[in-house]
């Protein structure tokens, strides 16, 4: 069988996909990498890597042992922190990865009810985009990730948080707009990789064309309100994003006369199914579903 050793060495090849790369990572020679995976491999019976392909990929055999090997290695952290608890010197982590569009907004207003709900907590929170997201919480590198869904995986596990509404930003006369006449307006984007992108195109039935001379992108909603600001235009936002009071009224809500509904998105949580901090994320998770309330008559727009 394997040693941890060996499933550290595979988890780090695994992520970086270079042998010279994982092996500084892991602090030892590019030679040793090497004949520990050649090693695991033989031990195993299978290949994990198929080193035909460049970059180097996980084989059939490979795509079903990391998650496996993750599992492992996560359950040996948890006897440390157990040793931890027991001597007295454990501090629990959490570490969380929330997209930037929602962070925006979420982390200011409940990072200091979160701290005050779990005062023995060190959080350690990252904005990443929803793709990379993924990986992370997959790969056990964060232990809660927020963003919009829909996501489900047989390993983890998806908890609902709430609904928000897309809205329009806008100088055009009205509370609301049709979704059509979006059409007539030229749009600001975020750069691509971001969700709030994604459901913008689809809302706004654009296409994703980089020769386009309406595809200017931008990297955070602040800049884009402002080039609307300048430029006029419209942008996406979304609807617990704080502004002031002379930009809230350039807010339109995007209406389908034909569906009567408003474009939304909805939020959720994805935690690992076998987490021995759960006590702690459940606050959070908690804390965030009273702070936002639902609304009604939302249609649900995929990230992807």
């Amino acid at each position: 069988m394997l040693s941890l050793v060996q499933m550290t060495y595979l988890i780090a090849l695994d992520e970086i996909r270079n042998y010279q790369r994982a092996a500084d990572v892991c602090h030892i020679t590019q030679p040793t990498l090497s004949m520990q995976v050649k090693k695991a491999e033989e031990s195993l019976g299978h290949l994990v890597f198929d080193r035909s392909r460049n970059p180097m990929e996980l084989t059939p055999y490979g795509q079903q042992l990391m998650p496996i090997l993750r599992d492992i290695l996560h359950e040996y952290e948890r006897i440390d922190e157990l040793n931890k608890m027991t001597s007295g010197h454990f501090q629990e982590r959490i570490k969380i990865g929330i997209i930037p569009t929602i962070a925006i907004y979420l982390i200011p207003e409940l990072y200091s009810t979160w701290v005050k709900e779990n005062p023995e907590v060190k959080f350690e929170i990252s904005e990443l985009r929803t793709v990379e997201l993924i990986q992370a919480i997959e790969s056990k590198k964060i232990d809660l990730a927020i963003f919009a869904g829909p996501y489900s995986h047989d390993r983890l596990s998806t908890i609902p948080l709430y609904n928000e509404e897309i809205l329009a930003y806008s100088h055009v006369e009205g509370k609301r707009i049709e979704r059509e006449k979006l059409n007539q307006l030229n749009p600001w984007l975020l750069s691509s990789g971001n969700c709030l992108r994604n459901q913008m195109i689809k809302v706004c039935n654009l296409t994703d064309d980089p020769e386009q001379e309406w595809n200017y992108q931008g990297s955070s909603i602040d800049l884009l309100i402002k080039l609307v600001d300048q430029n006029n235009g419209y942008t996406l936002v979304p609807q617990f994003l704080p502004l002031p009071d002379h930009q809230k009224e350039h807010l339109k809500h995007i209406y389908d006369k034909d569906s009567d509904t408003f474009p939304g998105r909805s939020v959720i949580a994805v935690t690992s199914n076998r987490n021995n901090k759960w006590s702690s994320i459940e606050k959070i998770v908690r804390s965030i579903q009273l702070k936002y309330s639902n609304r009604d008559k939302l249609e649900i727009i995929n990230w992807k």
